[in-house]
């Protein structure tokens, strides 16, 4: 079953409505409903705030500010991940940034609520805020580690001297906007007090973490919290942890001893989640007349929240993929009065590659080389920083499959040199890498008398297919039709996992599930041989086959079913387990990640640099693949994001008070139907066995990384216009299109 490309499982629940999602969870009766207050300053300290018309409104139940909000546990850092810490609101009067929660409002509908939230008086005393990221860009400092505990800084061999004596230099900056992850779903969270415990529905990507983060602010015991989180409507990491809503409606619930929902606007997600941070990259290469590399350098500031350090690792990606004797990357961070920075789909990959590569655009124009070829040649034999081999590389062979689909052969040699129409026609392309992590999963599998199978573990699906490929990796597992076997997700009463997020959820969740199996097999097996009634009966294990409900030895057969129902009428089961990577071998010994190969073609309009994306191709090597139809998807959805990137996105920040002046969908843009044409994605057969036992790799956000860059590129092919401050608008080309008659 593993590599079929399976419909989903879970789609007719979702196509007919059935699948609840957190606001639409109606098992605790008639809830209250929360509104959140955001602040309307950036930074200062509330000197005043009047709930009194509020609290005497139609339907409030409660008003919570920092006056009467219960005491709740601090930050506690010594927590290794940000996501498993208390997140604790309306603590005090300090505002940190705009739209900061200052109050809920809790009534008996949503109308209630939002109309009494109005009526909440706040005064200020407001503080000179640092908002402008121009403005403080060279005031940094240097954090201790980055994101997913990367070095800071890295350097092999002389980079200064290897830059120096280059034949070919470039020697540019690329600034990347603040952006958003934006799914459907907006954060939402209802809970219901259950006399000791607290039930939390929530949109969460990581539902151990979401229970750890509850438990340690309220100050309760974990066992107390229990998580429901079935279907969540997208993520790309802005649901890895839980956020205010959350917690104000776990806070109200208590003290109102009743069921309280509050879900955020779309324009509260903008101010109250998170969001990748702006950033400024230094990319320095240096290279010979043939075009290899001697010298690399990498050097990204970017913005943090003073309180909450986040470091991206933008410029990790470039440490494993040109080989270069002479290298150097490093970060640093310029603290702002915004919401903090977080993980958004690719984190560091996706800025970092929008840059490098478009770097590497620069040196191929420059050396007068085709720009697939340019990267072959810079193809490493080993990690050139970590010194270690690749588990399982196909770069090369990604680039030159998709040259070959793409037809990068008639690619124009010259910029601005083709034209159809009014339309300046271009080839765009470029590498992608992305690292592969592993954290620790656990996942329990029970074969019932009737011969069903049961997977359950706290493993989420944010849309990406984890239903569907938990059913294929146990029908293979135990040779059952998937019709056989059921999944239960997203309770943390079942075995915890790490969640969806980084691309580990499914290779973690599948191969903890396909051990699971293995280890009742082994269960099944040993209760048949020494079964005097079992057809089975001392037969040799080495040769059983598991098919089709069945497992044979010989010519001899017997029903899983009949196996569990006469040695173990209760049912059988056995768990499976995954390790964090940090404790697996092959992680120092290799270095294991995924690769793409990405192609665009675009359009831009002579007279008014209208872009538009004509198609896209992106080839990719992930090792095996566990659903291809499945699999397509998340990365079709990764390069629409590449292009979002390049084209699109960007968040602007008022340098007044630090709100974002489009914190909406009307005014932050993403691509839409109209914008996405001809895209498509292919991937190479492939078994990484350094990876894990099924020798497969993630593949949520090896499609984003890099895609940017390759429209990026195909638009300076099309124009002979080099934009380095993306996102690449209509404004930053125009001025620079060649004339007419040219």
């Amino acid at each position: 079953m593993i590599g079929h490309a399976v419909d989903r499982v879970d789609g007719p629940l979702k196509a007919t409505g059935r699948a609840a999602y957190a606001y639409e969870h109606w098992e605790a009766g008639r809830p209250l409903y929360g509104f959140i207050v955001g602040a309307t300053i950036g930074k200062g300290r509330i000197t005043r705030i009047d709930t009194e018309d509020a609290e005497g409104a139609p339907g409030v139940h409660l008003v919570m500010t920092h006056l009467n909000a219960p005491v709740q546990g601090p930050r506690d850092e010594s927590v290794s991940f940000e996501y498993w810490r208390a997140q604790p609101e309306l603590t005090g009067p300090d505002v940190h940034h705009y739209g900061e929660p200052v109050a809920l409002v809790v009534a008996g509908t949503l109308e209630q609520a939002r109309a009494a939230a109005d009526l909440v008086e706040v005064e200020y005393s407001t503080g000179r805020g640092r908002f402008d990221f121009g403005e403080y860009e060279d005031d940094v400092y240097i954090p201790k580690v980055v994101n997913a505990g990367l070095p800071t800084d890295t350097e092999v061999g002389d980079f200064q001297a290897g830059f120096d004596n280059a034949e070919v230099k470039v020697d540019q900056h690329y600034t990347t906007p603040y952006e958003f992850s934006l799914p459907i779903e907006p954060n939402a969270c209802l809970a219901e007090p259950r006399g000791e415990d607290l039930v939390v529905y929530v949109s969460s990507q990581i539902v151990n973490a979401a229970r750890a983060s509850v438990a340690a602010t309220l100050r309760m015991n974990p066992e107390r919290v229990h998580v429901v989180a079935p279907f969540v409507g997208g993520g790309f990491g802005s649901k890895l942890g839980i956020h205010s809503e959350t917690i104000l409606a776990a806070l109200a619930a208590r003290t109102l001893n009743r069921p309280v929902k509050v879900a955020m606007t779309r324009q509260q997600v903008f101010q109250l989640v998170g969001m990748r941070p702006i950033s400024s990259q230094r990319v320095r290469l240096g290279a010979e007349r043939d075009g290899r590399l001697t010298a690399i350098a990498h050097d990204v500031t970017m913005h943090t929240n003073p309180d909450i350090e986040y470091a991206e690792q933008t410029a990790a990606t470039t440490r494993s993929l040109y080989a270069a004797p002479h290298r150097l990357t490093s970060h640093r961070l310029a603290a702002l009065d915004l919401p903090r920075g977080t993980d958004v789909r690719a984190p560091g990959e996706a800025p970092g590659m929008l840059a490098v590569e478009s770097a590497m655009d620069e040196l191929a124009d420059a050396l007068g080389m085709d720009p697939v070829e340019l990267r072959i040649r810079n193809e490493p034999t080993v990690d050139p920083e970590r010194n270690v081999p690749y588990s399982d590389r196909h770069l090369v062979d990604c680039l030159r499959e998709g040259a070959r689909r793409f037809g990068w052969e008639n690619r124009p040699a010259t910029p601005a040199s083709v034209r159809e129409g009014r339309w300046l026609i271009g080839y765009g392309m470029s590498a992608a890498i992305r690292g592969h992590f592993q954290g620790p999963t656990a996942v329990r599998v029970r074969l019932e008398a009737d011969g069903t199978a049961v997977v359950r573990t706290d493993m989420t699906d944010i849309g990406t297919g984890t239903y569907t490929i938990l059913t294929q990796v146990a029908a293979e597992g135990l040779g059952l039709p998937l019709d056989r076997v059921r999944i239960e997700l997203g309770l943390s009463d079942l075995p915890a996992s790490w969640g969806s997020g980084g691309s580990w959820g499914a290779t973690n969740s599948c191969t903890a599930t396909h051990r699971a199996c293995m280890a009742l097999r082994e269960k099944l097996l040993e209760a048949a041989r020494g079964d005097a009634r079992s057809p089975l009966h001392g037969l040799s294990p080495a040769e059983a086959v598991f098919s089709d409900g069945d497992v044979g030895i010989g010519g001899a057969t017997e029903t899983l079913g009949e196996i569990v129902a006469r040695s173990h009428p209760e049912g059988l089961e056995a768990e499976g387990q995954v390790r964090y990577m940090g404790d697996e071998p092959n992680y120092s010994d290799y270095s294991i990640n995924t690769y793409g190969a990405h192609f665009a073609e675009v359009g831009v309009d002579a007279d008014t640099a209208e872009i538009r994306l004509r198609r896209m191709l992106g080839v990719f090597s992930v090792g095996r693949v566990f659903n291809p139809k499945t699999t397509r998807s998340q990365l079709i959805g990764g390069m629409v994001w590449g292009v979002g990137a390049a084209l699109e996105e960007e968040a602007v920040v008022d340098p007044r008070s630090g709100a974002f002046v489009n914190r909406d969908l009307a005014g932050y843009l993403v691509p839409v139907h109209a914008d996405i044409t001809d895209v498509d994605a292919v991937v190479l057969d492939g078994y990484d066995d350094k990876a894990n036992v099924l020798g497969a790799k993630g593949v949520g956000e090896v499609g984003i990384c890099g895609a940017g860059a390759s429209v990026v590129n195909a638009v300076f092919n099309a124009t002979g216009v080099r934009v380095r401050d993306f996102p690449v608008t209509i404004e930053k080309v125009l001025p620079g299109l060649p004339p007419l008659d040219a």
